[in-house]
């Protein structure tokens, strides 16, 4: 600071005479180096620039594929700690081969029903990012999941629109959490998703500490889910072993499941069928 500039200073503080302040506040402060209008003036340039850029970047939307997804660090970070969480509260496995699952099948199901392929990719998109959610907890996790998967998206340059169509999908997913059909994309979700009962997500390997969603999942031997656009048909089929899992049980904590799944079916113009050991329950 130059010697006018503190001399203007000191006048003004001591109060020495207060007409100071009105006559010589633009001169002093002009004197100054470098000059003060110059710092506002590059203050505002540089903020210019900087909301330039961002409006560049939000005029250019690209197209996000579930390959672009999966080569995001922060989504392999992000997938790899809410799998942790998971395991951490004692839950079946929730993480890349689940998601990569849930991605396949939600995609195949809108291809298999003749759907717009662009729309099958974000079904695809929304399975992986699905249970984003749980790194922060599982209660409520399709609401935070939904809210992280946006922001993702957009940091990577997806349209707002398709955005949107995946975390509306991912904050819709659960039916515990007041999901609620709302899109094709959503629909093939909720069934790819509750479509996953296989022994390779249980993790406790003690059987005799089994809960009932590790023996139940430990005694499906086989899931495949089939979808005839001929038919106008969505079939879950599952072969049970019994010896370690019953009927009954399976139904005792995936009934709301298989209904909401019912409801998704019927959402994109199918009948939802459950065959478990050869037998149609639905």
């Amino acid at each position: 600071m130059n010697a006018d500039c503190k001399g203007y200073r000191r006048r003004v503080w001591s109060g020495e005479n207060e007409r100071l302040r009105d006559a010589f506040r633009p001169t002093a402060a002009l004197k100054c180096n470098p000059p003060l209008s110059d710092k506002i003036l590059g203050f505002r340039a540089l903020h210019l620039k900087k909301t330039k850029e961002t409006m560049t970047v939000l005029a250019e939307p690209k197209v996000i594929t579930l390959e672009d997804v999966k080569r995001d660090e922060k989504v392999q970070t992000f997938i790899r700690r809410s799998d942790e969480q998971m395991e951490a509260i004692g839950y079946t496995e929730h993480g890349f081969r689940h998601v990569s699952l849930v991605a396949y099948n939600a995609k195949r199901i809108l291809q298999e029903l003749g759907i717009d392929e662009r729309e099958t990719e974000l079904a695809a998109i929304a399975g992986y990012l699905h249970d984003i959610g749980n790194m922060v907890s599982r209660i409520m996790h399709s609401k935070t999941g939904a809210v992280i998967a946006l922001n993702l998206l957009l940091e990577m340059g997806m349209p707002p629109d398709e955005a949107g169509a995946i975390a509306a999908a991912i904050g819709n997913h659960d039916e515990q959490e007041g999901g609620v059909i709302i899109t094709p994309i959503t629909a093939a979700l909720v069934i790819a998703d509750k479509a996953d009962v296989h022994r390779s997500r249980v993790r406790n390997p003690n059987m005799a500490a089994f809960d009932i969603h590790d023996r139940i999942n430990h005694a499906a031997q086989h899931a495949e889910l089939s979808v005839s656009d001929k038919n106008h048909t969505v079939t879950l089929d599952l072969t049970i072993d019994t010896s370690i899992g019953s009927v009954f049980e399976y139904f005792e904590i995936f009934m709301s499941r298989m209904l909401f799944s019912r409801k998704a079916a019927e959402f994109l113009g199918c009948r939802f069928r459950l065959i478990i050991n050869g037998v149609q329950l639905l």
